[in-house]
């Protein structure tokens, strides 16, 4: 498929095959994701692959699927793989503190923007964009428990998960209704030399 086909298919998929994935190719999307920058390569972005049901439905669970069910399904549990990506903001501050990284005082930098959830969404678009090359949908959930997010998948404590991302086989689905809102215009979205 060529790149401006995968990035044109990406949409928010909202219902799945159950299962129906080779592991070969979850893989595949794994590695892509992995290939996301990262400021200083301090490469503090984390993916947990979750493909057992169980396991999935404790992570639905932790998003509030039960909410979503009524107008989409059980489409967060309901996949082939939930991707779930995660960042450590202390693996940013400890690579910023080595000498390479250092101002002149040997102070760490003065972070303008927290460039470790930037990193972690490129993570995100790499998932995406891989399971779209893959002939699969992928979808996105935030989690309004965090905490039990990060229970159910057994995080350790310095590593935020971001939200689930379940991917699979797309199955006809609702479109969100947001998208009647349309694209902004390109004019007013790219801006050139100036504002």
């Amino acid at each position: 498929m060529e790149f401006i086909d995968v990035v044109m298919k990406r949409r928010a998929v909202r219902r799945f095959e159950e299962g129906c994935v080779d592991r070969e190719v979850i893989e595949r999307i794994a590695r892509l994701a992995q290939r996301a920058p990262s400021a200083g390569f301090s490469q503090g972005q984390r993916l947990v692959v979750v493909t057992d049901p169980e396991r999935r439905r404790a992570v639905a669970s932790a998003c509030g699927e039960d909410e979503y069910e009524p107008q989409f399904g059980r489409w967060i549990s309901e996949c082939a793989a939930q991707f779930i990506p995660c960042v450590s903001e202390a693996i940013y501050h400890r690579r910023y503190q080595q000498a390479d990284k250092t101002d002149d005082t040997g102070a760490e930098i003065i972070w303008p923007v927290p460039y470790w959830f930037v990193d972690v969404g490129a993570t995100m678009q790499n998932v995406w964009l891989a399971a779209v090359n893959e002939g699969l949908g992928c979808g996105f959930a935030g989690a309004p428990d965090m905490t039990a997010l990060s229970a159910a998948l057994e995080l350790p404590d310095e590593f935020v998960p971001i939200g689930v991302m379940p991917v699979g086989r797309p199955l006809p689905d609702v479109r969100s209704p947001s998208l009647k809102r349309g694209w902004v215009p390109f004019e007013d979205f790219a801006h050139w030399e100036r504002w």
